[in-house]
């Protein structure tokens, strides 16, 4: 029977048991999509990752990510630290990484500190900004136990935006992100009305500070059985990209702050950069590993 590592890693923060836990698998060669769907399912964690050989030797891997439901094209925190895993196996070259992805490639700089040790890693978001459908400050305020009023809209209407995976951006009052929860019925009612795909409908809330430049967020994404994410890295990058769309800036930084709520509190740090393709975003942090085990199959 094959047995296969893995390893655990928080991510988005310098301590244990804070940030994101994310399961990598440094080599998943042999495993069916299958087994990689249950391995995701029976971690039960927001997402796990699976390593495996670069279609083109220039990069370096394919990198596949689960969450407890299903495959996703890109996502934040795995890249991060699948990046962090795969580094400290000196799987880097100079410091860099590129995986390859269902939404493209992705691109990873590792971050060490004064000593030459890893301390984490930085993602760039694999697509330009895209905005999509809107939701009504209704439907957004009864996916979370929210009232219509909580919702800010000065800047936008609670839109679907991307630089890789899809999300839903509401701003809300500053008092009204810790009231803020998942309501399954909501999520539900809202997917029928709208027609959106279970696996498309993740909602981020975020208040940004006075300073403008540090925002608190949360996300709940029950319908992909992630009822709360203690850091969203590719939703942070979206948010950045958002945000410095609004305005008139070339660049802007970030730092968000995810998880206070449940207790895993996470910093991302989030660039944000106008280009020639559009809007462009990076998000980084620091990780921290945890456990190591074998699965056998």
């Amino acid at each position: 029977m094959p047995t296969y590592a893995f390893v655990t890693v928080d991510v988005f923060t310098d301590r244990r048991f804070g940030g994101n836990p994310l399961a990598v698998f440094p080599d998943a060669r042999g495993m069916s999509d299958a087994e990689m769907q249950a391995l995701a399912a029976e971690f039960n964690l927001s997402e796990t990752t699976f390593v495996l050989p670069p279609a083109d030797p220039a990069n370096t891997a394919r990198v596949r990510i689960f969450n407890p439901t299903a495959e996703m094209p890109f996502a934040g925190h795995p890249n991060v630290g699948t990046g962090y895993v795969l580094a400290s196996q000196g799987r880097d070259r100079d410091g860099a990484l590129v995986f390859e992805e269902l939404a493209g490639l992705v691109e990873v700089r590792v971050a060490r500190d004064a000593g030459g040790d890893l301390t984490g890693a930085v993602i760039d978001a694999p697509r330009a900004l895209a905005l999509g459908p809107q939701l009504t400050v209704t439907q957004a305020a009864a996916c979370v136990e929210l009232q219509p009023a909580d919702v800010v809209t000065t800047a936008h209407a609670p839109v679907q935006a991307s630089v890789g995976v899809d999300f839903f951006f509401a701003q809300v009052l500053p008092e009204a992100l810790a009231r803020a929860g998942p309501d399954l019925a909501g999520f539900r009612r809202v997917a029928a009305e709208t027609g959106i795909d279970n696996q498309r409908l993740a909602l981020f809330l975020y208040a940004p500070d006075p300073d403008g430049r540090t925002v608190r967020a949360r996300m709940f994404a029950p319908l992909q059985g992630t009822y709360e994410d203690a850091a969203t890295g590719s939703a942070s990058a979206t948010l950045g990209a958002l945000l410095l769309s609004l305005g008139t800036r070339d660049a802007a930084e970030f730092e968000v702050i995810q998880g206070v709520e449940m207790g895993r509190p996470s910093r991302l740090h989030v660039t944000a950069r106008r280009t020639a393709e559009g809007v462009r975003a990076s998000v980084g942090g620091g990780c921290v590993p945890v456990m190591r085990g074998e699965v056998t199959l």
